[in-house]
């Protein structure tokens, strides 16, 4: 992983090159208060106050200079100043005026690097700053951030659930967390869903279902819900080529959940956690699961199988009917569950489905004050009877395709109680085109959102 610690320091006075990050309406003012050698820098530069534009300032000296980007970025937005993470030489830095504040979660992000199939070193570019009180906090960001990044960009050839598992208990020996995992048929009668998506796989890729509790039984409790599904072939029903690349990042979920659990544990917040993780891969081979299949679950539901490619929402079933038992006072889940999702909004904007107004608007405003976006949408109780089945009591992928992010959820809904809280987000966990502090690939999407409001619960 990334090692971000060198790269925000506390403002000791040390030398530094000022970063001038000047808004659009406010250049005019800015350039008439500056020397003539920066004028003239920025006109041979052409500079003429338009957002994204930049330029290497003069100072006094040879060796001195100072760096101008024209942004119309927010004072917190934590993208202010993230392209320079990587446009930058190595070197240390302080913005001329100000403090980074949001701005600091950025500049790491924008320094994160892939490198586990390739050698890619790079010096890090170091930011100064005035509020050390803000850097512990920026830090467990961008390191749980590039945690869900490393784990959606790693191949399923390296990544499968034994890896998964392998991570969870990484986190729990961190955290003095409790490990439990209940593997391969063992998983036939407690967990019959999970079990039947994960078995066609080959035997290193048993099926599992991994849960971490940690923290104070007094607290209160809250499960965290990520599906696993390591690769998606799409089962018999197979996927075409085009539709199984990316599906290493099925698992993309289980990354969030885990670097929110993380988080949790690290801030020591007042709960009692459950984390639970369904990690499959979705294989084909003799005894994979079919088509008109008749499911049992762990909750004593039924599901008639109507397509292996809607695999996530019955390992996820039967991972939320254990995290109801211990009667929770919410429950949050993530899941690369449906392209629906994508289509209604994109790979920028996950759906978030809740039971509880309450909380759909904590995350909600949560996501708009730290610039992670979510999009409610409806657990619409008319689209429920698509659901029904003539031989079971519901089936996992309803005929036509209509609305199947909202089906979807309305599945997941048949599992959790009406008095528990709780919320579901469809996220992408892919980034297919690159931004300043996002680069293409495999992105948390949702996780600051979910943690801005357990932080504000729970600290």
């Amino acid at each position: 992983m990334t090692d971000f610690s060198p790269m925000l320091q506390p403002d000791r006075g040390q030398p530094a090159r000022a970063l001038h990050i000047v808004h659009p309406d406010a250049f005019a003012d800015w350039l008439a208060g500056q020397p003539p050698r920066v004028r003239s820098a920025v006109a041979a530069n052409r500079v003429a106050g338009k957002a994204g534009e930049r330029a290497v300032l003069p100072g006094e000296a040879a060796e001195d200079w100072s760096y101008l980007l024209v942004c119309n970025e927010p004072e917190e937005s934590p993208w202010r100043i993230a392209s320079l993470g990587t446009s930058l030489p190595e070197g240390t830095y302080r913005l001329a005026s100000g403090e980074p504040g949001a701005a600091m979660l950025g500049w790491l992000l924008g320094q994160y690097r892939f490198d586990r199939y390739r050698a890619d070193p790079a010096e890090p570019r170091v930011l100064l700053s005035g509020e050390p009180a803000r850097i512990e906090e920026a830090l467990r960001v961008a390191e749980a951030t590039a945690l869900v990044r490393d784990l959606v960009n790693t191949g399923a050839g390296d990544l499968g659930p034994a890896e998964l598992e392998a991570a969870a208990e990484a986190l729990a020996k961190k955290h003095n967390a409790t490990l439990n995992v209940t593997r391969g048929d063992a998983l036939a009668t407690g967990y019959p869903m999970i079990h039947a998506v994960g078995r066609a796989a080959a035997k290193e890729n048993a099926p599992r279902l991994i849960e971490l509790e940690w923290g104070d039984a007094a607290h209160p409790r809250i499960a965290l819900v990520g599906k696993g599904v390591c690769f998606d072939s799409g089962g018999l029903d197979i996927k075409p080529a085009a539709g199984m690349r990316l599906m290493k990042k099925d698992m993309g979920g289980a990354a969030h959940m885990l670097a929110l659990a993380g988080l949790v544990m690290a801030a020591r917040l007042k709960v009692r956690l459950h984390l639970l993780i369904p990690a499959v891969e979705n294989a084909v081979s003799g005894n994979a699961f079919r088509p008109g299949d008749v499911l049992r679950t762990r909750k004593g539901l039924t599901v008639e199988n109507t397509n292996t490619d809607a695999e996530g929402r019955l390992i996820l079933g039967d991972a939320l009917a254990k995290a109801v038992e211990a009667e929770p006072a919410l429950i949050l889940d993530f899941a690369t569950l449906t392209g629906a999702a994508r289509v209604a909004l994109g790979p920028d904007l996950p759906p978030l489905f809740a039971n509880d107004d309450a909380l759909a608007a904590e995350l909600l405003d949560a996501s708009v004050r730290v610039r992670d976006p979510l999009w409610r949408m409806p657990l619409w109780d008319g689209y429920d009877e698509m659901l029904k089945s003539d031989v079971a009591d519901m089936v996992n992928s309803p005929e036509g395709g209509f609305a199947g992010a909202v089906t979807a959820a309305l599945f997941l809904r048949r599992f959790v109680p009406d008095n528990i809280a709780w919320a579901h987000v469809d996220t992408f966990a892919w980034r297919p085109v690159a931004k300043a502090g996002r680069p293409k690939g495999g992105d948390a999407l949702g996780l600051r959102a979910a943690w801005e409001v357990l932080k504000a619960r729970y600290s």
